[in-house]
């Protein structure tokens, strides 16, 4: 079945408009670049805090300029804008939108209810790349697939990325809004400004999360005005300090001021490097929010408007302070004191507005990377609020995350009260973060780019070169602050981990106690109990085969619904599925069994459907292949074999959902008169005190239907007038008998805990408790 062809040509890319990128571009100064705008507040600061001195040569001030020059240069622009943004997963950024690249190049996904229809998908094919060094990318691939122990340290190495991902969501609110605050120590008697500073960063941060639910969106519209006006004040102030302190600090950007540092500072200007990292704190924001805007708009808003605001500002204060070696006041260094008297007030209030600016672009992105985890299997399942009313460019709110990064942030600043050591955390944070995505960056040059290994080894023996050197200097601080992200890390890291490993367990207890075919057949079409009207949804994560709770209900129950539909939500490693892709339809056992297996495909970013548009489009998507079956298989076009169990399921065919399906496909109308009884249509009423509500599909003109296909259909109709059921395993996982103590805390303890404590599946939430049945299950594992 040629999906690739018909759905390109059905569907061309729209291409967007200047308008619209410039809309976003101006967005996102607001929701992703606030944190990078904001480093100037501390960079300095942290570099000269106790490492290296400030001296009469300029030595040390010139050298860090240098270095954040350079460090600028390099991490943000030439390594983010120009190459890693290209990595995008059909427009989804972030650490596992690259491991999700690579399961689907690699064949490396840890989900276990995979199948080979899924590499049908558009979105799935899409990101093909040139024919480079193919060899060398086939032998790599080989190698992946081959061993376990390779595939479970890659997914290590991305959950270990989104980990520091939280974590630094936990850290950059903090060091923000508490180096925007410390400007109040120019005014403020130094021992009374720690009483005034850390009670007003608390209550900034409390306001800024509680601002999270209004969404993207409209935090982007109102943030933006306020990131402008800041780049534009310190950009301003850089262009003031340089012309009138010291014009001649353009000669510090030559990469040889950072020879001349290191030869004096040695191991003091090595250590001070933790402090210089901070000026491309918020990098990766550029890329983890790449699904809430686009890719032509985050490099536009960086390369114009912020890469120049940046370097002005840090070229700026190094050009006051080269003209200032003795401070008045015991401040030492810092923003605030390059900044003209005149105007510091003034530059305070929107500092702190841009602090809190700055936390939005790491918060967005932890919503962003915890919202593909959850689909993925790796992070227990949590309430994810789709913000915008088009749902436009993945902007979501996750309240529990919301005010679990809340307290954790409100935590860090009452702990340590002190800017230097927040900085250490967040130094770590970030510049693991960024070693994770140079290293999966350079597997998916080879295996999905296709480009040469020397030039894959090549990027990841530069840009990890310049991380490492930042990552040794950061880790020497472990006890001074740093051991925080280390800490948070391993927390979240053994969630994700104790939650795949149960998930992957429950999924393999399920394949093993499948119900035979054979016992199904010797039931008979009535499987043994009264069949009575309705339509029975039972819910299961197998992609195949029959689950063992529908063996408990026919043996337990008088009577069963005459219209059975095993139904199996499942996500794919793509960030969204095409409506016209969404179902994979299929018949289990002989026609009159009226059994059917209905899988329900989702991206990690799409938005799943309410319960009154996720029924119709269910039983439409059944409709449309009762009545494409028989053609199909005379025809042999419009189904795609994805029989993994060939004793237990037939051919499936894939349907779209009913807004796609409009034309020259089944629809389904509910009315409350009469109708006419053209060919095309095929109705049911109900006798009712009431106004009689009638359902019916509404077929092409001249369908060629036979007998056998409209008594199928009338049937299913008369079903779903009927009513609907949604039945569901509430199941208990156990460990087994004789498993090793390790195994039994995990799963008795760990697992059970997080899934007592996390969300249902989303479409059993969606539909009404009236009409769900849930039975409890037992699962050894």
């Amino acid at each position: 079945m040629d999906i690739e062809g018909r759905k390109q040509n059905s569907h061309p890319i729209k291409k967007e408009s200047w308008r619209e990128v410039m809309t976003l571009a101006y967005q996102s100064l607001g929701v992703v670049y606030g944190d990078l705008s904001t480093s100037p507040l501390y960079v300095y600061k942290s570099a000269f805090a106790e490492d290296i001195q400030h001296s009469e040569s300029n030595e040390e001030i010139f050298g860090v300029l240098s270095f954040v020059f350079w460090t600028l240069t390099l991490i943000p622009l030439l390594k983010y804008v120009f190459i890693v943004l290209r990595a995008d997963d059909n427009g989804e950024g972030g650490t596992f939108a690259l491991y999700t690249l690579l399961c689907r190049h690699a064949r490396v996904s840890t989900l276990p209810n995979g199948q080979l229809a899924d590499e049908e998908l558009y979105e799935y094919r899409r990101d093909e790349f040139g024919s480079g060094s193919r060899d060398i990318g086939l032998s790599l691939k080989s190698t992946l697939e081959k061993h376990k122990i390779l595939q479970k340290g890659l997914l290590v190495l991305a959950l270990l990325g989104t980990c520091m991902v939280i974590g630094d969501g936990v850290l950059t609110p903090a060091i923000s809004v508490f180096s925007a605050v410390s400007g109040l120590e120019l005014s403020i008697s130094r021992e009374y400004h720690q009483y005034v500073e850390v009670p007003f960063a608390c209550i900034i941060l409390v306001l800024l999360f509680c601002l999270q639910h209004y969404g993207t969106h409209r935090v982007g519209f109102l943030f933006a005005p306020i990131v402008i006006t800041w780049l534009l004040c310190i950009s301003t102030i850089g262009i003031y300090n340089i012309f009138h302190w010291n014009p001649q600090v353009f000669q510090a950007l030559s990469p040889y001021y950072m020879y001349k540092f290191l030869k004096k500072t040695r191991t003091g200007g090595w250590k001070s490097l933790g402090g210089i990292l901070l000026c491309i704190i918020g990098s990766e924001a550029m890329y983890a929010d790449l699904g809430h805007f686009s890719q032509l708009s985050i490099k536009m808003a960086f390369t114009f408007v912020v890469y120049p605001s940046l370097i002005l500002a840090y070229m700026g204060q190094a050009a006051y302070l080269s003209k200032h070696h003795i401070l008045e006041t015991d401040y030492r260094i810092g923003f605030y004191v390059s900044v003209p008297e005149k105007i510091r007030w003034p530059v305070l209030g929107i500092a702190i507005l841009a602090a809190v600016v700055g936390s939005q672009a790491i918060i967005t992105g932890t919503f962003s990377i915890i919202k593909q985890c959850s689909a993925l299997g790796c992070f227990p399942r949590v309430k994810v609020i789709h913000t915008s009313p088009t749902n436009k460019h993945g902007q979501i709110y996750i309240p529990e995350i919301n005010w679990t990064l809340m307290l954790l942030c409100l935590a860090v600043t009452v702990g340590f009260r002190d800017l230097k050591h927040i900085s250490n955390a967040a130094g770590l944070a970030v510049i693991t973060v960024m070693l994770v995505t140079t290293c999966l960056m350079s597997l998916v040059m080879v295996l999905c780019w296709r480009k040469s290994v020397f030039l894959a080894l090549g990027f990841m023996f530069f840009f990890g070169s310049i991380e490492i050197i930042y990552f040794s200097a950061s880790l020497i601080k472990f006890r001074e602050g740093a051991w925080v992200p280390v800490v948070l890390s391993c927390i979240f890291l053994v969630i994700m981990f104790v939650w795949h490993y149960g998930t992957i367990k429950k999924y393999e207890f399920d394949v093993q106690n499948k119900v035979s075919i054979n016992w199904l057949l010797s039931l008979g079409p009535t499987l043994g109990i009264m069949r009575v009207r309705g339509i029975g949804l039972i819910h299961t994560e197998l992609v195949s085969g029959i689950p063992a709770i529908f063996s408990h209900f026919v043996t337990n129950l008088p009577a069963f619904h005459q219209v059975v539909v095993f139904l199996c939500v499942k996500s794919v490693p793509v960030p969204h599925v095409r409506p016209e892709e969404r179902f994979l339809v299929g018949r289990i056992g002989p026609k009159e069994y009226r059994l059917y297996r209905c899988i329900a495909r989702y991206g990690y970013r799409d938005v799943n459907m309410d319960d009154v548009e996720f029924e119709n489009d269910l039983i439409c998507s059944v409709a449309e292949f009762i009545r494409t079956e028989r053609a199909d298989a005379i025809e042999g076009n419009g189904v795609t074999d994805v029989r993994e169990d060939s004793d237990n399921d037939g051919r499936m065919a894939v349907v779209g959902t009913a807004s796609v399906n409009s034309e020259g496909s089944i629809r389904m109308c509910e009315d409350e008169n009469g109708f006419s009884s053209e060919l095309q249509e095929i109705a049911v009423a109900v006798a009712s005190p009431r106004p009689r509500k009638r359902v019916r599909f509404v077929v092409p003109e001249n369908p060629q239907i036979n007998t056998g296909v409209r008594d199928e259909l009338r049937e299913l109709m008369e079903a779903r007038e009927a009513g609907l059921a949604f039945i569901r395993g509430h199941c208990y996982v156990k460990a087994k008998r004789g498993s090793s103590l390790m195994k039994r805390f995990v799963i008795n303890f760990g697992y059970d805990f997080l899934r007592r404590n996390s969300r249902g599946p989303t479409n059993a939430l969606s539909f009404p408790q009236a009409s769900t049945l849930e039975v409890g299950m037992v699962y050894q594992v």
